[in-house]
């Protein structure tokens, strides 16, 4: 009679992987991005954050559609085009999406939720950029989203208005286009922000400063150092791929500096953001959760 191992168990034996085979179960990136996808759809935040930014959006292209069309037929008034209508609503959306983007980190700091991740996942620079990349893709995809439902928005005033919009020309396309990256990369910068103060109040505070308040008072000091370096900030400089080339000329023609092409200045946003980010990683591997 064969006898069994008191050690072993035939239920399992056939199921166990051999010595020195590799972990098919590991962690890896699309996996730490999952994850990342699951806690962020679940968070609050998202769920009230992101239709209140879609609504900014086309609640905005309505009331500025129907703004216009109420101005006198014969008055000396500069018509904005379509796209520029229709993406009106960018000024107040950029609020939406960095609050988001910040309590989507500082969230998890608050909480300690932020240990467990660690845990599960020790590579910690592989978590911080799923999130930023989960961040970056919503925010996206919301703000595309609100462009096509803005532009219905406008559609009871597009013949009064004469509105159309023709994907055929570079600049519509620019401004569309540059709508839906630089919101997503002002959550990106946003996030950046949260993952180095790990305080909601304190990055938010820092951010809606950076982005409303700096922006307004630096180029109006009457310092030519602040003059010269005005166009570098962050919000001055990406928000330039948002304007038409009529209000890019009335910019220019009141400041004597630099002047950004709007590729330059979402550039200049896109360098401060990485330059965040690569901050926020080094923080984050040094620092104790």
């Amino acid at each position: 009679m064969t006898t069994l191992s008191p050690t072993a168990d035939p239920s399992t034996s056939r199921n166990r992987p051999r010595a020195g085979a590799p972990d098919r179960l590991g962690v890896t990136f699309p996996r730490v991005v999952a994850s990342e996808w699951i806690k962020f759809r679940t968070v609050r935040a998202a769920a009230w954050t992101l239709p209140i930014t879609a609504l900014l959006m086309v609640g905005l292209a309505f009331l500025s559609a129907w703004g216009t069309s109420q101005l006198p037929a014969d008055g000396d008034f500069m018509t904005p085009s379509a796209a520029t209508l229709v993406t009106n609503g960018w000024l107040l959306a950029q609020l939406a999406v960095a609050v988001l983007a910040v309590l989507t980190i500082t969230g998890e700091y608050g909480t300690g939720m932020v240990r467990s991740t660690f845990a599960a996942n020790p590579k910690r620079l592989a978590s911080l950029g799923a999130k930023a990349l989960v961040l970056a893709v919503t925010v996206a995809a919301t703000s595309a989203i609100a462009l096509a439902l803005a532009w219905l928005a406008v559609q009871p005033f597009a013949s009064d208005l004469d509105l159309a919009l023709d994907l055929a020309d570079g600049e519509t396309v620019r401004i569309l286009l540059g709508t839906v990256l630089y919101l997503a990369t002002i959550a990106v910068f946003a996030f950046a922000i949260g993952a180095l103060l790990r305080h909601s109040a304190g990055a938010i505070a820092v951010v809606v400063g950076l982005l409303l308040v700096v922006d307004q008072v630096l180029p109006n000091l009457p310092l030519r150092f602040f003059e010269v370096t005005s166009p570098f900030l962050p919000s001055v400089a990406g928000t330039r791929l948002l304007y038409d080339a009529d209000t890019l000329a009335l910019i220019d023609a009141g400041r004597d500096t630099v002047n950004l092409t709007p590729w330059e200045g979402y550039g200049v946003l896109a360098l401060w953001t990485v330059l965040l980010l690569v901050a926020a990683a080094v923080l984050v591997r040094r620092r104790d959760a």
